[in-house]
């Protein structure tokens, strides 16, 4: 027994070093990714490898993406733009490749701003060279500022415009059993429409109609603008003709048109880049690459500290505590209050990129915006791609508003969306009943439905709701309610247009946001900034630091039809999350479901869940 008991207590033994050895040997590894510096910049074209969508502000990643492969990235702007405009005076960087083949767009006014930065670049007198597998409308418009254009011989330039179909969801709701119980003010606040209808109404369709004619002509005109003899008009009116006269090819019909200059594969295109950064890369690499993640880590300051403070609303502004990419009342607020009271700014500039969301958030953070404005502290709004509804709601104490002609805004108008389940339960055979002491006792009753007197308070409150709106636009704008409320009614603007009917002060983007917010502080030339935001945590490090070692397994579209083949899936994923952020949301909302994402939308396990669940029942 003496033998077995020393045996047992040797293999324990062996089992506790091996278990502190792997500790060991996981937090030095875990300790040296974190203290890690990032690579030095050496010689060679810096790599815009761009496998996802240009945004505001990323999204937190999560444990999923570490495990996940052909994921698609979030890049945020200001890195890009300060990367690209570093580059332009430094000696390493020989010329920029900016590689398509994965990107997944963006906002118009984002992808706008990183275009003018590719410009900059080029204005240096070093070649920028786009490459891809096939062009959309986002990744063309980022292209037509390149230097060179290059497409793979079995891509093609597919551009399609704004505009498709939406979602309806009327005749699901009515098998099902269940009843939107609609209350909106606004003749064109058709956020609602997909829940009440099973069409567009001619309001919807007027709107839409103006909306996306005025973005596809910013469109046209920007990269008319960047590349004059492109026949980009023949592509945008008679594309399969075009394709047909070039005998089915569409790269070739591409060129024939002037929309790229070159025509090769993946490995002329590197050989290009080769000649012009100096040669093959270190350990067979085909170029000298400088890698955007270790450039942007050795040049750009990501935490300057001057003295005009930058406020980002990005995402879907929503009550309470939220992370990055997602406009958390409070959480914005808190950093507004804590920028003022601490960290001595001068001047705020609001960088607002959000289709609205929750009332009660949109005024928490306009009382923090006002509090700031009482201590003489000057706000200029920059908007991006989309300021609208809420997003309006949270510009309107600003001195001064800033937007694009890609702009997206107004959207002034609220609405509210109950569900209830009589049908649901007359269809299962259940009967719902009790008793009420006051006539809205139990209400709103999602088993029988809303009540005459708690319809009649609900939509009170929406309508009170409206006017309060419309009195503090009115007072941001200098107008009476009444005017306000002849371009209000829910109706979406582009930015030319709002900026005609007085809703922005001018045309500009960020870096005109900072000049403007330095000459009312008084700080002379003065242009050094401070973001106000939350720093990342440990888990975050961790998990970018993990999720960055798998981006060379991240995968976009394959081919250019994989490329439009992506919209659609998009589209169905932004779908599945609307319908769950309008009934699962506050019941008032100001959102405006009509502007296009600012980000790409995430399907989470929940929401497959309840696809599941109508399946079956529809089943």
């Amino acid at each position: 027994m003496k033998f077995v008991r020393a045996i047992w207590k040797l293999l324990v033994g062996i089992k506790d070093a091996l278990v502190l050895l792997l500790l060991i040997i996981f937090f030095a590894g875990l300790y040296g990714a974190l203290s890690a510096r990032p690579a030095p910049v050496r010689e060679g074209i810096l790599n815009l490898d761009l496998n996802g969508s240009v945004v505001e502000q990323p999204a937190r990643r999560q444990w999923a993406d570490v495990a996940s492969s052909g994921r698609l990235d979030q890049y945020r702007l200001r890195d890009l733009v300060a990367a690209l405009d570093k580059a332009r005076d430094d000696s390493r960087v020989k010329a920029v490749s900016l590689d398509l083949s994965g990107f997944s767009g963006g906002g118009a006014t984002a992808i706008g701003d990183l275009a003018d930065a590719v410009r900059r670049v080029r204005g240096s007198g070093k070649p920028v060279i786009a490459y891809g597998v096939g062009y959309t409308d986002d990744s063309y418009a980022l292209a037509s500022a390149a230097s060179e254009i290059w497409l793979n011989p079995l891509g093609g330039v597919l551009i399609t415009g704004p505009g498709g179909s939406n979602l309806y969801y009327k005749g699901l709701l009515d098998k099902l059993g269940v009843t939107a119980n609609v209350y909106r003010v606004g003749t064109y606040k058709s956020a609602v429409e997909p829940f009440i209808r099973n069409d567009m109404s001619p309001e919807a369709r007027q709107n839409y109609t103006a909306l996306d004619q005025a973005r596809l002509e910013t469109w046209r005109q920007e990269v008319k603008l960047a590349r004059p003899k492109a026949n980009i008009d023949l592509f945008l009116t008679n594309m399969n003709g075009a394709i047909a006269a070039a005998g089915g090819d569409m790269a070739k019909a591409a060129l024939a048109a002037g929309l790229i200059d070159r025509i090769g594969d993946r490995h002329a295109f590197e050989t290009r880049l080769a000649d012009l950064g100096g040669g093959e890369g270190s350990g067979g690499a085909p170029f000298r690459e400088v890698k955007l993640g270790s450039y942007v880590a050795n040049v750009v300051d990501r935490r300057p500290s001057g003295p005009i403070g930058v406020v980002t609303i990005a995402g879907m502004i929503v009550d309470g505590k939220a992370g990055p990419g997602t406009a958390g009342g409070d959480t914005i607020a808190k950093q507004i209050e804590d920028g003022v009271r601490n960290k001595g700014i001068k001047a705020l500039v609001v960088r607002v990129d959000s289709p609205g969301g929750s009332v009660l958030a949109s005024e928490r953070i306009r009382q923090a915006l006002l509090e700031a404005k009482s201590k003489r502290i000057p706000i200029v709004v920059s908007m991006g791609s989309v300021a609208a509804s809420g997003g309006y709601w949270v510009s309107t104490p600003a001195n001064f508003i800033y937007a694009e002609p890609s702009t997206i805004t107004g959207s002034i108008g609220v609405f509210g969306v109950i569900p209830s389940f009589q049908g649901t339960l007359q269809k299962l055979g259940v009967g719902a009943d009790g008793v009420r002491t006051t006539p809205l006792s139990g209400e709103p009753d999602l088993l029988k439905g809303p009540s005459p007197d708690a319809n009649r308070l609900i939509l009170t409150g929406v309508e009170a709701m409206y006017g309060r709106f419309l009195n503090i636009v009115a007072q941001s704008r200098h107008k009476t309610p009444q005017q306000v409320d002849q371009i209000a009614q829910g109706r979406v603007w582009d930015g030319g247009t709002a900026r005609q009917l007085g809703l922005v002060d001018g045309f500009g983007g960020f870096s005109e946001a900072i000049a403007k917010a330095a000459q009312l502080a008084g700080l002379g030339n003065e242009r050094g900034v401070r973001y106000l935001e939350q720093q990342p945590s440990f888990r975050d490090q961790l998990i970018e630091t993990l999720a960055d070692r798998n981006d060379d397994d991240s995968a976009g579209p394959a081919d250019a039809f994989s490329m439009l083949a992506h919209e659609p899936e998009q589209q169905l994923a932004s779908a599945i999350t609307e319908v769950r952020a309008i009934l699962s949301g506050p019941s008032i909302q100001a959102r405006c479901l009509e502007c296009p994402a600012v980000a790409p939308a995430r399907v989470e396990q929940k929401d497959l869940t309840w696809l599941e669940l109508i399946r079956s029942w529809l089943g």
